[in-house]
Parts: structure tokens; sequence; C-alpha cells
């Protein structure tokens, strides 16, 4: 019941969700740029709305 009390105080939580949502943001990045193959093709797809048809 403690540790349900200590995420109650606002002064908890905050640095826990910053904590988390660095994570989440450092997960995402490597997702996109850490495959080489992955990298390539979105190089390629930047360029799509700029070609004609």
């Amino acid at each position: 019941m403690e540790m349900l009390m200590w995420f109650t105080k606002f002064e908890n939580t905050k640095p826990l969700a910053l904590v988390i949502f660095f994570t989440l943001f450092c997960m995402i990045l490597y997702y996109v740029f850490g495959s080489k193959q992955r990298g390539e093709r979105l190089e390629d797809h930047k360029n799509i709305p700029l070609q004609d048809d």
C-alpha cells in the first residue's frame, strides 16, 4: 500500500514520467534509425512529394 501512496505525490511522478518518456523516445529513435536498410528506405521516402508522375 505504501508504494501506491508514493505514486499519488506529484513530486514523485514527474521524474518517473520523465524517465519513462525519455526511454520511449530513445527506443523510437533506435527503431527508426537503428537498421541500415530501414534508414535507406526512409531516405528514399523523403522525396516522394517532389516526384512528378
